[in-house]
């Protein structure tokens, strides 16, 4: 069934059909298609554009509907173009030809844009609960290793040592944005453009902000060539749902490595991890690669939705037939990826004592050296070039920093008395660093306990909206 063709002499040649046929994607658009039509329906009889009783017949026929597509007793035909033309062939089932009254004031153009929004909101919310369950078991995670010391890196070399806590909370405060971003995009994205039909609006007496109140968005979009031609939400949705993957991504590669054989420190559990089909001894970190692979799938959905969106020319255009994919790609991987990477990061154990051996490898006490100069009034400079000849002394001799004798120190630098080894100690290293976004066990309690307030305010706001938008869809 399509929605068009009294203009035409004949019917739309089989390849054309099949290439501009999109139910067989668009159709998870249904629930928020059939919550529009009554939102329009409200509209139309308030108005005086179609009668009380077919108002009510149509309501019921719609209600009918949501059912029948929510338990899968309706569902589209191969003859049916798109999710919206299935639909009113399921109302013109139920009340005949009177289900056609639906279209009067709207167009597909305006009808798919509220539906691509209101789909969008809805999983852009529950993206925002999973988050919230992955950020509460990392801040669990990084809780249980806050007094606990391990090398921190830059270079993927050892840098400086640092609470083992701070090097998990990190991914904690990405996923903050990350939600911060979803909370600025919904204040951007929640206007209706229901009632700008085509292009133009309508000449029949429409009450736009009407609908868009009964949807649950906070007002309509303004100019109504924008409203149809408009994917910036999309698009940004892709951004975040892409910047999610990549920070995802992130946290499989550290898991990566940290369960490899040559670190050692991580131990995945058995439940979140795979074996080999020709070697037994295998335990591979499966869950933390997907999370990294399934990034560069985020990254060209964004991609490609911004490749169709760069030319389009004045309101709508067929293209924007090919925005939905890329969604409804990112929305359902990301929902499929972020409960095993939250069961992963909950059930992993981590080899305290070896993390802590590891700690002061490659030198990483040296900076220590330095900063006892600069305390003593040497230019950090000059403290820094006497912490590198230390170094090197050490490499020379195949010893620690702390084996160094009290002449090679003072070789170093005058500067350098025996005293500096106190400051070459691990627990007194990383206790010594007091400011408050910095790595010792103090200022990460406090860190923590900054994350788990945020962490509650977005509990509430994505539980709040979460009951605002089902509130609205089962109205």
């Amino acid at each position: 069934m399509t929605l068009w063709g009294g203009r035409f002499n004949s019917g739309i040649d089989d390849a054309v059909f099949n290439l501009s046929r999109s139910v067989h994607f668009d159709w998870r658009l249904a629930p928020y298609d059939l919550r529009s039509s009554l939102a329009h329906t409200e509209v139309l009889e308030k108005n005086g554009i179609i009668t009380v009783d077919l108002a009510a017949q149509l309501r019921k026929a719609i209600k009918q509907l949501q059912v029948e597509v929510k338990n899968g007793f309706f569902a589209p035909l191969p003859e049916d173009e798109d999710v919206h033309s299935a639909l009113e062939r399921g109302l013109k089932e139920k009340i005949g030809d009177l289900g056609g009254a639906i279209r009067a004031g709207r167009s597909r153009n305006d009808q798919v844009a509220t539906d691509f929004r209101l789909y969008l909101i809805d999983h852009m919310i529950e993206l925002s609960g999973e988050l919230i369950k992955l950020e509460e078991a990392i801040i669990k995670l990084a809780q249980e290793y806050v007094e606990d010391i391990a090398p921190g890196f830059t270079h993927l070399q050892h840098a400086q040592p640092i609470s083992f806590a701070h090097e998990i909370a990190k991914h904690a405060h990405a996923l903050v944005r990350d939600i911060s971003r979803i909370k600025d995009w919904l204040a951007r994205s929640n206007f209706s453009p229901l009632g700008a039909g085509a292009l133009a609006g309508s000449s029949l007496p429409l009450t736009p902000e009407e609908s868009a109140k009964n949807l649950g968005f906070a007002g309509i979009v303004a100019n109504s060539i924008d409203a149809v031609s408009d994917r910036d939400f999309a698009a940004e949705a892709l951004f975040i749902m892409a910047t999610i993957g990549i920070h995802l991504s992130r946290i499989g590669e550290e898991w990566c490595l940290l369960s490899s054989t040559e670190f050692g420190w991580a131990e995945i559990d058995d439940a979140f991890a795979t074996g080999s089909s020709i070697m037994p001894q295998k335990k591979n970190p499966d869950v933390a690669e997907l999370a990294r692979g399934k990034a560069g799938r985020f990254i060209g959905n964004l991609t490609g939705l911004l490749a169709v969106l760069k030319g389009m020319p004045f309101a709508y255009n067929r293209d924007l037939q090919e925005d939905k994919e890329y969604v409804f790609d990112s929305v359902e991987n990301l929902l499929l990826l972020i409960p095993p990477v939250t069961g992963m990061i909950a059930t992993t154990k981590f080899n305290r004592a070896k993390m802590k051996t590891a700690a002061p490898l490659g030198f990483s006490l040296a900076t220590e050296i330095a900063d006892y100069l600069v305390k003593q009034g040497v230019p950090f400079s000059e403290a820094h070039e006497a912490a590198g000849a230390c170094v090197k002394m050490c490499e020379v001799r195949g010893i620690a920093l702390h084996e160094l004798s009290d002449q090679e120190l003072l070789n170093a630098h005058p500067k350098l008395n025996p005293s500096v080894r106190s400051a070459l100690e691990l627990e007194g290293a990383v206790k010594g660093r007091t400011a408050k976004n910095s790595a010792s066990p103090a200022s990460v309690k406090i860190q923590i306990s900054n994350l788990e307030d945020a962490l509650k305010k977005d509990l509430a706001w994505s539980s709040n909206e979460r009951e605002r938008f089902s509130g609205m869809m089962s109205q």
